[in-house]
Formats: structure tokens, sequence, C-alpha cells
């Protein structure tokens, strides 16, 4: 067994209420230890386990946190849309194809270009402190673009998701029913080898409730885990769809209803905000109070694409929420950490509770305050997956 003791932490976040009463789990000057990659204990300095430990790592009085959970992204795909988001922040008319383009260029890549372009997003996610990243496919849109998208991803990930029902693509404009049912079939079938999860984007122009309900029934009937799309362009009923189904999460819910957060508060459904969205769209921020008030578990997400959210940094996302959405700097980053595990339906990640992963990151920095503090300053020094350090 290889032990190792992290000591002389300034503050340390487990996210376990054990330790102090509230949901970040604070201790002060605090030291854990790792065996074979595991947190088996947390507390204390002056009562850490110190005899028999040969490998010590100094945190010298600084910040640690677990390592964020991204659980909604799109990072297979070829090619970028800044064109499309300069014209956006500049208000002018422009016409780019959105998501057909990214689809259009995604199908024209090779294998080797699609794994390299996710390879240098998830090691640049890694970088800013995220250790678990969902990530799905939806830019392929045909059978063999979706399953090829998917077997990339399973190469950085075991979260991969099967999202064939994001948009209709346009040689199906004319028959969109005809396109629900290749997904629901022989595009299901591809995806199966290397898919978690099944996802669909329900809103306006994209899939309506019925034909979301149809698509994640078929992929829940081949043992996929069901996650939504619900809710960013308007209100509608995909929030209620996903708690109907039992979703993981719906994701976006920019557009909330009394009636979306009654059925939100009485399920196990995550509601996961994705503030990158809503910063690259110009679009108004949600405001997460009254999902808070009404005890429903949230989750923060970058939501990385070339479209719409093109970052990978949660630091970011979290500076965002409390800016814009009425985080306060705790909810932020739990959210981030524990709330992401939770729509993931994890418990061995987002926290540093004992049998916890030992994932987790060292900040330059006093206190996880900072992280909001200091919105586009790297405060990220170190990062740790399973006890091995990868920055």
């Amino acid at each position: 067994m290889t032990s190792t003791l992290v000591h002389n932490i300034g503050q340390l976040v487990t996210n376990d209420p054990e330790h102090d009463g509230t949901k970040l789990g604070l201790i002060e000057r605090a030291s854990f230890l790792i065996e074979d990659g595991v947190i088996a204990w947390a507390g204390p300095d002056d009562q850490a386990p110190i005899h028999h430990i040969k490998k010590k790592i100094d945190a010298q009085g600084k910040t640690i946190i677990p390592g964020f959970v991204d659980s909604h992204t799109h990072m297979i795909f070829a090619g970028d849309r800044s064109k499309e988001f300069r014209a956006r922040m500049l208000g002018e008319s422009y016409t780019s194809g959105g998501i057909a383009l990214t689809v259009e260029k995604t199908r024209a890549a090779s294998d080797e270009a699609l794994r390299s372009n996710a390879k240098s997003l998830f090691v640049e996610a890694h970088a800013s402190g995220t250790t678990t990243i969902e990530c799905k496919s939806g830019y392929g849109l045909t059978v063999e673009d979706e399953r090829r998208s998917l077997e990339i991803a399973r190469g950085f990930t075991e979260e991969t998701t099967f999202l064939g029902a994001h948009v209709v693509p346009v040689e199906y404009k004319k028959n969109p029913k005809d396109y629900v049912d290749l997904v629901c079939g022989p595009m299901l079938e591809a995806a199966l080898p290397f898919s978690k999860w099944i996802d669909v984007f329900c809103d306006k122009g994209a899939f309506s409730a019925e034909d979301a309900r149809t698509i994640l029934k078929a992929g829940m009937a081949r043992g996929l885990l069901p996650r939504l799309h619900a809710n960013q362009i308007q209100e509608g009923q995909g929030v209620r769809l996903g708690v109907e189904l039992g979703v993981a999460s719906v994701d976006h819910v920019s557009h909330v209803s009394e009636k979306d957060i009654e059925a939100l508060s009485t399920s196990s459904t995550v509601a996961t905000l994705l503030p990158g969205a809503e910063f690259s769209t110009l679009s108004k921020y949600p405001d997460v109070r009254p999902l808070l008030e009404a005890s429903i578990k949230v989750a923060l997400a970058s939501d990385c694409n070339p479209g719409s959210s093109y970052t990978t940094n949660m630091p970011f996302v979290i500076a965002i929420a409390v800016r814009e959405m009425h985080f306060s700097p705790e909810q932020a980053l739990w959210s981030a950490t524990m709330g992401g595990a939770k729509a993931l339906l994890r418990d061995d990640v987002g926290h540093l509770g004992e049998g916890a992963r030992a994932d987790f990151s060292i900040l330059s920095a006093d206190s996880y305050i900072h992280l909001a503090y200091r919105p586009g300053v790297n405060l990220v020094e170190q990062v740790w997956r399973d006890g091995l350090k990868i920055k």
C-alpha cells in the first residue's frame, strides 16, 4: 500500500459536513492521508497519523479544494465559430450556420484531428483544476460520426454521453421524424458500446418533449442513463419531462416556472446551470436563489463547446455564477464539485471525505473565496488525480 500525507494545509475544503456542520466541511490547519489513490483520513494537522508515513507533501499553508467535476461538455468537434461570437458581441447580423457549421467541420475531420483537439481541451481543463469531465457527442449526427465521436471521447473519460438528438441535421429538416427513428435505432445501436449516458436537447428549435421522451426511453431501455438539455431558450416541458423520467440532471434551466421548481424539489434530479452559455450569447443570467430556496441540488458546469461557451475553466464559471447568478462563493464551489458529482451519480468524486478519490487542487490563495474574488487569475498551482500529480 502506498501512503502519502498532505499536511500543513491552511484551509481544506472537504465537502464533508461532518467536519464543521457546513456543506463545504472546512478544516483549518489540516492534513489528509492518501492510500492507493484514495482518501483514507482527513482532519486537523495536529491529529495527523504521521507514524510510518514515508511520503509527505507540504501544502505550505495554502488552500486545497476537491477537483472540479465538469458534468456537461461537448469536446468532440472540429473548427471554431469565433466570427459568429464577434458578430454577436457587436450586435451585427451574421449567418454562419451555427451548430450546422460545426457538424459540417466535424464530419469532415479525421479521427486524429478530433482526438488531438479533444486532448488539448482535456489538458486545458485539467490545468485549471478539473479532474472529472463528462463529454457528449452531438456534432456528428450520422450513425458513423456519432459512433466515432463517442469512441474518441471514451479514450479520455468514462463519462460519455450519446447526444445524437442535439439538433435535427440539415438533411433531415423536411423529415424530422425519420431522424428520430434513426437516433432511436441504428445510431443508438452504434453508440451503445461507447456510451454511459443518453441526452436530448429539448427546447425551441431542437426536439419536442414528445420526441425527447421517445429518444430517452429508447436509450434507457438499452441500459443508458438519462440526462437532458432543458429550458435554455424558453420555458417549456423539458424540466418536468426530466423529472418524470428520473433523469440524473436537467441542464441549462435558464427559464423555469413555479411548476418546474416544484417538480424538481420533490425529485432527485439535479439542476445544472451553465453560465458560460449566457456569457457567450449575451443572454439573461438565471437567478439560482429560487432553486436553492426550494432545496434543489444545483451543479455548475462549463458547457464547453465552440458555439456558445468555448471555455474549459471552472474557476471562471464560479466567478460568473457568484457575480451574475446570486450564488454565494460557498454555493458556487460546492456546485462545481459535489454538485457535479451528484449530476453524474458519483459518490467517489467531488469531495475529500474518506473513500473518495484523491482528486484535488492546491490553490495559491488563503481561501477558496479567491476563486470568485480574483476572476481571471490562475490560482490553481497543483492538480492531483487519483493521488498522482498531473499539474
